[in-house]
């Protein structure tokens, strides 16, 4: 186990390890990536600088793992595997997926030179790798929990939409028929008022034909009145001749007293018809 201790230094010291072969790829990337967005250096700064950080912290995990796991190789079997823990919370959190683990866990396998069936090495190599692996499948475990949840979430948050749409449109179907009602009270109101104007205009109009037919009758009655004045005048005035003419006749004449009597008489007769047809005049039984 020294041998293998001196051998791993020696490798490390001269820069072997499949570590630095990791760097150099990477390192030429990353030129060809500043090379290519030369024309954009500013913008790119911040992106070179998360790389370069990115770099060390690889660099530093998988130094890291290597002294942890040959630490752990050299103890008993049932050593505690809480450096293997802490390692995976470590790739945890710089976002590694457990295929980038078991890179870095075969690089420091290599670096070791771990014998396949060697005293169990390889197997207790495994459960190293097993237990730094578990942070992450936990991490996996409850990203896809949380994807299952998320995916609950938006089936539920989907149909709240859907029923939002729904009753969005009800709403509007809603606001469309209280408009047409509106409309339509609009309308009604219009024409109430329309039919009261012309209501008030009739009922202004009737008021001054009434005034009218009034003042016609009146202006009847008051002619009717005053021809039926001259009439009786008239009729009074021809009675009174006749008396007095028959006061101042010769009352011996009986023949002429009679004709003259009967003359009186039908004066009488006429007198009372003419009264008697203004008096139906004045209630409205015969057209004047």
């Amino acid at each position: 186990m020294n041998n293998l201790n001196q051998a791993a230094n020696f490798k490390v010291a001269v820069g072997f390890h499949p570590i630095y072969e990791f760097m150099k790829l990477t390192d030429a990337a990353g030129r060809c990536v500043r090379h290519e967005r030369f024309r954009d250096k500013v913008s790119a700064q911040p992106r070179r600088s998360q790389d370069d950080n990115m770099k060390r912290n690889l660099i530093r995990l998988s130094q890291q793992y290597v002294a942890a796991l040959r630490e752990h190789l050299e103890q008993e079997p049932n050593a505690s595997l809480q450096p293997a823990l802490g390692l995976g919370r470590q790739a945890t959190a710089l976002g590694l997926k457990s295929l980038e683990l078991a890179r870095i866990h075969e690089q420091a396998i290599a670096k070791l030179h771990t014998a396949s069936g060697k005293d169990g090495i390889e197997r207790r190599a495994k459960i190293f790798f097993d237990k730094a692996n578990v942070p992450i499948q936990e991490t996996h475990r409850a990203s896809r929990q949380g994807d299952v949840r998320l995916g609950r979430l938006k089936e539920k948050l989907d149909q709240r939409t859907e029923d939002l749409a729904v009753s969005n449109r009800q709403l509007q179907r809603g606001v469309v028929r209280r408009k047409d009602m509106e409309v339509a009270a609009r309308k009604i109101a219009r024409h109430h008022k329309k039919c009261m104007e012309e209501s008030l205009e009739l009922q202004k109009r009737l008021r001054q034909l009434t005034h009218q037919v009034i003042a016609v009758q009146e202006d009847e009655r008051k002619k009717i009145s005053r021809k039926l004045q001259d009439e009786i005048a008239q009729t009074l005035l021809g009675i009174n001749v006749r008396l007095i003419s028959l006061k101042q006749g010769d009352r011996d004449n009986a023949k002429s007293l009679k004709n003259e009597i009967a003359s009186t008489q039908r004066l009488v007769v006429k007198s009372a018809r003419t009264v008697q047809r203004y008096a139906r005049k004045l209630d409205g039984q015969q057209p004047a």
